[in-house]
């Protein structure tokens, strides 16, 4: 099934040119997931009575043409290569021309509230998504991030209470402010960028001491964040 919605970005979802910034998009893209599990009675009113909820593990988004403010927005998602314990969800999101301006692909995986553990995907779960034979890339899966030997530049953090969602964990999108953060100002000015994988390893608590590191490798911007020395990755981001 494919879900669809029409969205509008606001003010703050902007940046050069009055264009959305890639924060928004995946925002965007989070929130149109989240409408389609509601529409199925797995969304998050209905975590108590499932027990369970979805979580991400990773992104990959593109950037075909960088939708401007004032542009209604047409966002298309649907579930795809269900396995046992995790899916695929993929976008498409189209401007006022019905031309494609952004594709993305996401990894999920269903968590036990009650155990706090990984929850097997059943065909009734399966059936209610009716999930689509389609990839909206030719690389059907999130490719794994190396993480460098050397780092250019890094930053220390400790997570406060506006980082942390309904989960008690660090919000995903703030991976992705913090990326941006331990960016060299020569490269943080070159954004936006038009090509974000983000692959999310171990959850983030609140007041955890974390590090970000950054490199630059073939010509893409590579961020690891990590704790304990080294010891625990939590997310690695990739752009370019």
């Amino acid at each position: 099934m494919i879900y669809e919605e029409k969205l509008k970005m606001g003010l703050k979802d902007i940046g050069k040119e009055n264009k959305i910034k890639n924060r928004a998009l995946l925002e965007m893209l989070e929130n149109v997931a989240a409408y389609h599990s509601d529409s199925v009675n797995y969304g998050a009113n209905d975590i108590y009575e499932t027990n369970v909820a979805w979580i991400l593990l990773g992104w990959k988004l593109k950037i075909i043409k960088r939708p401007k403010y004032g542009q209604k927005l047409t966002i298309k998602t649907w579930g795809r290569d269900m396995k046992k314990f995790y899916t695929y969800r993929d976008y498409e999101i189209y401007d006022e021309n019905k031309e494609i301006c952004v594709i993305a692909t996401s990894k999920w995986a269903l968590i036990d509230i009650k155990e706090r553990k990984v929850a097997k995907l059943t065909q009734e779960i399966i059936d209610k998504y009716e999930p689509e034979n389609k990839s909206v890339f030719s690389d059907e899966k999130i490719e794994k991030i190396k993480i460098p030997q050397k780092f250019i530049s890094e930053m220390d953090y400790t997570v406060s209470r506006k980082d942390i969602d309904m989960n008690l964990h660090m919000h995903n999108l703030y991976y992705l402010d913090l990326a941006y953060e331990v960016l060299p100002e020569e490269v943080y000015n070159q954004r936006p960028f038009d090509n974000i994988t983000i692959i999310y390893k171990k959850e983030i608590k609140l007041k955890d001491n974390i590090k970000c590191h950054y490199a630059n490798e073939n010509n893409k911007h590579i961020i690891i964040i990590d704790s304990d020395n080294g010891k625990k990755v939590h997310a690695m981001v990739e752009l370019f």
